[in-house]
């Protein structure tokens, strides 16, 4: 039985992220600069193109680079900056096959600690200490990842309660939830910007 997600707000998309970690790190990896549904049905897409019903990172990571940028760019685009994205996702799942077998679940599957799992997933390439952090509290709160101090070192996103992010995201009401808390924290990071 997999978790049901609502990330993409559409249902084959959700369907594939509730399948498949390769498709979440992917969508947390295309989540900038664009919405994030757009983002998180980044990974169907991306297997519908390829002719699959599901990711394969050894696929992925040796896949030509001129066709996969062309796979991202096609109509309507996989995100604002394919070209860039399409290295990127690319690079993520070099990443993986190199470090983990191609295997995304393994990033998480032995760790001791919450601690130890953040540090995993800010080595994977295209993720900063914030998307690390997302994630992490992606994998507690919907996923089941849930090693000793996960909260801790997700830390605000991994509050329970909280509407911070796409690990809070349950529905159309979360999301809507997430969006207003993001755009109260760009109107007061505004107004305490300097100069003003």
């Amino acid at each position: 039985m997999h978790p049901t997600i609502h990330l993409a707000q559409q249902p084959e998309a959700d369907e594939l992220l509730g399948r498949s970690r390769l498709a979440d790190l992917v969508g947390m990896l295309l989540d900038q600069q664009v919405p994030m549904e757009w983002a998180f049905s980044g990974p169907y897409t991306i297997a519908q193109r390829l002719g699959r019903d599901d990711l394969d990172a050894a696929e992925i990571a040796v896949y030509d680079p001129d066709a996969f940028v062309a796979l991202l760019s096609a109509k309507p685009a996989v995100h604002r900056y394919p070209g860039a994205m399409a290295k990127r996702v690319q690079q993520l799942c070099q990443y993986l096959v190199e470090h983990y077998d191609g295997d995304a679940t393994a990033v998480w599957r032995d760790v001791s600690s919450g601690k130890e799992l953040l540090e995993r997933l800010n080595a994977l390439p295209g993720f900063g200490k914030q998307k690390a952090q997302i994630f992490l509290a992606l994998l507690g709160k919907q996923l089941g990842v849930r090693p000793q101090g996960w909260r801790e070192a997700a830390g605000a996103y991994g509050d329970a309660g909280s509407h911070r992010s796409a690990a809070d995201i349950t529905g159309p009401e979360s999301l809507a939830e997430v969006r207003a808390f993001k755009k109260e924290a760009k109107r007061a990071a505004k107004k305490s910007a300097p100069g003003r």
